[in-house]
């Protein structure tokens, strides 16, 4: 009797390690999930700030009369397409939606990189002062997206391992964590650009 009821602790004991185990990595998990969608939260942020720049700057450049009015357009319609995408914590999840919005966004950035070369034309414009507010704003916002983009990155890599090494690929197939989607580069800028004189 005595080396049965031994037996039983033993199993018994081993069952609420496994136990123990299981929530310690759940949870885990859920730190780990938590940290993405507090990542995402921020790369969020700092795409509205640069959304809320951009009418400001359009509209500063339209004081000048002669501006080159295809170079707003497409700022203005670029802005409107990633002003229009449905963007929630969950698009994470989705590899395909997260390359649409970026793809949106990639297209931005594009229409006002090419907005500061033209504007080099202007020195009307590039002397006023809210102009080179805007401007400076702009900047320091494309770099803080590039750091948010970054730690998301990170904080996604910390997350996807998580979820599969062993054993706690286990529990996360059984709890239903599945891969996140990461910020990739463009296509084409693996390749230094061109320059010529």
């Amino acid at each position: 009797m005595k080396g049965f009821l031994i037996g039983v602790g033993v199993v018994v004991g081993l069952g609420i390690l496994l136990v123990l185990y299981y929530m310690g990595a759940y949870n885990g998990l859920v730190g780990k999930q938590e940290a993405v969608n507090n990542s995402w939260a921020q790369v969020q942020t700092q795409y509205q700030r640069r959304g809320d720049l951009v009418p400001q700057l359009v509209a500063t450049v339209k004081g000048v009369a002669n501006f080159e009015k295809s170079t707003l357009t497409a700022v203005v319609e670029a802005r409107a397409k990633v002003g229009t995408m449905q963007i929630n914590k969950d698009i994470v999840d989705n590899p395909q939606a997260m390359k649409k919005f970026d793809e949106a966004q990639g297209q931005l950035t594009g229409a006002l990189s090419r907005l500061m070369v033209v504007v080099e034309k202007y020195p009307e414009l590039k002397a006023t002062s809210n102009f080179s507010e805007l401007q400076s704003q702009l900047e320091g916002t494309e770099n803080r997206i590039a750091v948010a983009r970054r730690d998301f990155n990170a904080t996604v890599q910390d997350y996807n391992v998580g979820i599969r090494t062993m054993p706690t690929s286990i529990i996360a197939n059984m709890s239903g964590f599945r891969p996140k989607a990461y910020f990739e580069a463009a296509a084409g800028n693996e390749k230094a650009p061109e320059v010529k004189f």
